[in-house]
């Protein structure tokens, strides 16, 4: 098929347009704001190249000579997405800094639900990718570590957080499908729970019930899982 490499090679390595000819029609961002558009409002599944060139204005062919694979489809859009971070200064305290991260890492993510599922380290070799890594080893330069345990502490910190989103959106996605409010779905389903406990056939269960009962703080629930995560690096 036109522009597809019979070999593997990494798209950043690539020019923007394989071939001779005119002038390319358009820029790789062009092209990754089309796919990122389709998949914030239909989600990934609507993502293809032929619903991408329909968004171009282009015959499907022809974006063949941009994106060789759907595959550098997606790493373009990720890296697109990956622009809207933040990236100011560390601040000297690696901990606040790296937290700030994931908490902008997680509203990215809701703004785009479709990047949890596309998460992978292929994507770290992305322009946008390596700013916002070597922006992190920069807030690290306060930790004595290796540069090896500190990308460690990133891809941790990261698989934190991409892991809380991921059933956050889960969460949210299966409420929308509800014939009934999740009030009504929240009600049976500890009714349930409650009259299982109550059994005495869980008693460890009963006791962590007994002790707190209210209502789950989702987001106290994620700052206390990023903190114990950077604990066991700070030493």
């Amino acid at each position: 098929m036109a522009g597809r490499p019979a070999e593997p090679e990494v798209i950043w390595a690539r020019p923007e347009r394989a071939g001779r000819g005119p002038r390319p029609a358009f820029s790789r961002a062009d092209i990754a704001a089309a796919a990122v558009r389709i998949a914030d409002a239909d989600g990934i599944d609507a993502v293809s190249m032929r619903h991408v060139a329909a968004g171009l204005g282009c015959g499907t062919m022809s974006l063949y000579n941009y994106v060789p694979r759907k595959e550098d489809l997606y790493e373009l859009m990720v890296d697109a997405v990956s622009a809207e971070y933040e990236l100011s200064g560390p601040t000297g305290d690696w901990r606040a800094d790296m937290l700030g991260l994931a908490h902008q890492t997680r509203a990215l993510m809701h703004r785009h639900p479709w990047v949890p599922g596309l998460m992978s380290p292929v994507y770290g070799f992305s322009p946008n990718a390596l700013r916002y890594l070597e922006h992190c080893m920069a807030c690290l330069d306060p930790l004595d570590a290796r540069y090896g345990t500190k990308m460690e502490l990133v891809a941790s910190v990261n698989g934190v957080v991409t892991t809380y989103v991921a059933n956050e959106i889960a969460t949210a996605e299966r409420t929308r499908s509800l014939p009934w409010s999740a009030e009504q779905e929240h009600g049976v389903r500890i009714g349930y729970l409650l009259s299982q406990v109550s059994t005495g056939r869980y008693p460890r269960l009963a006791a962590a019930f007994a002790e707190d009962s209210g209502p789950i703080d989702l987001d106290a629930v994620f700052e206390r899982a990023l903190t114990r995560t950077l604990d066991g690096f700070d030493k």
